[in-house]
């Protein structure tokens, strides 16, 4: 008989820890460049960018309106280190998602030295298995201006080890032609073959500093509504041509 009630007792503990294990609809690691190539002034231009996308009218609609209503959020910046900068946050509302966007801008910077991009990657992939949500999706939202990885593990290894978590990267190349230190002709294909995978994976491209936070906005929908910019584009169709002779 106690070893009935030993059982009885370790199952209703089970199923109630499983019940307060929070429950949304996507996972996902915002997995921003504090390398050397980006000064203080530009590692705070880059979360205004995200704390103004985060409150856009149209990302809230895309989370309430979402099959859970809610995702779980945490801002992380990477260079030789990484560090969080905003731990998970569950977003549900404008002020859960105005708390994040406050939270995003005092913190001092934690993240210095080169490119760790495996590394990087590997700890988004840790933060995401290790917290205590549950959700049937999570992405790793990788945004930089390089791909050289300086120290750690390998991209290709580091990538290949994420996609076999089931666990989505998608990518915003950052060009920055304003001020002369584009990184690299190739950033773009770069990105598309060696760092974004997985269900749905895609990329969006911040051209400069006056759309960011609007590119980071349209990432942002397309990753909680779940779809990708060609899905987009079928929705909405081909652009018709012009007649002949308009």
């Amino acid at each position: 008989m106690r070893w009935f009630f030993l059982i009885c007792f370790s199952f209703a503990a089970s199923s109630l820890q499983a019940q307060s294990r929070p429950e949304v609809g996507l996972e996902l690691v915002l997995l921003a460049d504090a390398s050397g190539s980006i000064d203080e002034e530009e590692l705070i231009f880059q979360r205004q960018g995200y704390a103004q996308a985060m409150t856009d009218p149209d990302v809230i609609a895309a989370i309430t309106g979402s099959l859970f209503g809610n995702v779980a959020v945490t801002y992380v910046e990477w260079a030789s280190n990484t560090a969080v900068v905003v731990d998970w946050t569950i977003i549900d509302s404008a002020a859960t998602a105005q708390g994040f966007a406050q939270a995003l801008i005092g913190p001092p910077r934690q993240a210095y030295g080169s490119n760790a991009i495996g590394g990087a990657l590997l700890d988004g992939k840790r933060l995401i298995e290790m917290n205590d949500i549950d959700a049937p999706r999570a992405v790793i939202d990788f945004s930089g201006d390089s791909i050289r990885n300086s120290s750690g593990p390998a991209i290709e290894t580091a990538r290949a080890e994420v996609l076999a978590a089931g666990i989505t990267i998608n990518a915003l190349p950052i060009l920055r032609p304003e001020d002369g230190r584009r990184a690299g002709a190739n950033l773009e294909e770069e990105y598309a073959t060696r760092i974004i995978g997985g269900p749905g994976a895609f990329m969006v491209t911040a051209e400069g500093r006056d759309s960011f936070a609007d590119t980071v906005r349209r990432k942002l929908v397309l990753e909680i509504s779940g779809m990708t910019p060609a899905d987009i584009e079928l929705a909405s169709g081909p652009v018709p041509k012009p007649a002949a002779g308009q």
